[in-house]
């Protein structure tokens, strides 16, 4: 029986041309990249390439791109990293911080949070209104002078609804907490990345995370963006590989297909787009026509193409 696959916001498979870039890493040129000898440095040079491509979607500087072991650990850097770190520059308790997501997160930034709760620090946790969107309005009302990091999803993975990202950037940023800072604001765009811009200057972000398994990359890899003036602590320390910020000898073929699946979903997005929202339309106009009672979980417009 023929397999129909529809659960590609879950994951994906690896492209030909993905699992053709990262072969020769895996017997040929499986030298450690941190090591001096010449088989280490050529690695250290194709894992710099990989940096560079990612760096060049994101509009980003090549040294703001921290490889990870998955998007979880990236949001996991990002939260519990800058958090920390904050807290040991502010020298305030706990208590006397403030940090913001929404009830909508995905559970590697709604667990984090959770725990930060736990450890005394204050959490706001948004309501969305009945598409998925977190008004912006609502993000205003919930600044405090206490406020130091928010963190909203570009796009949701259960319902494709797409945040405004942007436009909840320029509020964290416009607003000014008691320490004379605007909190920091990190996006995590797993979901996005193969069907939206990841431009993070357009998008006027501080931190953003994005992973290889939903973007026809391999699994087992993550990226995350992180502005040069945000300071973080590394939550895996060791052999101090990316520049500090994660321990742990590189996992170049999946690095090198992660690039490279990047660089296929960008340079494909607007047409693949098309087709997809042509095959999503068309089912779900068909769900509504055959099956009574049925409605649509999310925004009718703004959402993803496969959503």
């Amino acid at each position: 029986m023929k397999q129909i696959y529809l659960d590609h916001a879950a994951t994906t498979y690896t492209d030909p041309k993905v699992i053709e870039a990262m072969s020769p890493f895996f017997k040929d040129e499986f030298n450690n990249p941190s090591a001096i000898y010449t088989g280490g440095r050529k690695a250290r040079e194709k894992v710099d390439t990989a940096r560079e491509t990612i760096a060049k979607l994101l509009n980003c500087k090549f040294e703001e791109i921290i490889f990870t072991g998955s998007g979880t650990e990236s949001d996991n850097l990002a939260i519990f990293g800058f958090v920390e770190k904050k807290q040991e520059e502010l020298k305030q308790p706990k208590e006397s911080l403030h940090i913001i997501t929404s009830k909508i997160e995905h559970h590697a930034v709604l667990y984090p949070f959770e725990r930060l709760k736990k450890q005394g620090y204050k959490v706001t946790f948004l309501d969305v209104d009945k598409h998925g969107i977190v008004d912006p309005e609502t993000l205003k009302k919930a600044l405090t002078p206490d406020t130091i990091f928010i963190s909203i999803m570009y796009a949701n993975n259960e319902i494709g609804t797409i945040e405004p990202i942007k436009e909840l950037a320029e509020i964290s940023h416009q607003h000014k907490n008691r320490f004379n800072q605007s909190p920091v604001f990190h996006t995590d765009a797993c979901q996005a990345a193969g069907a939206l811009d990841i431009d993070t200057k357009k998008l006027g972000i501080d931190m953003m995370t994005i992973n290889g398994s939903k973007i026809y990359g391999p699994k087992g890899i993550g990226a995350l963006f992180k502005k040069t003036s945000v300071k973080i602590h590394p939550q895996i320390v060791g052999g101090g590989q990316e520049n500090g910020m994660r321990s742990g000898t590189e996992n170049v073929p999946a690095i090198i297909g992660f690039a490279k699946a990047l660089e296929i979903a960008q340079e494909n997005r607007e047409k693949e787009n098309k087709r997809l929202i042509k095959l999503r339309d068309k089912l779900t106009k068909n769900i509504f026509e055959k099956i009574p009672r049925t409605y649509l979980n999310g925004h009718p417009e703004k959402r993803l193409p496969t959503q």
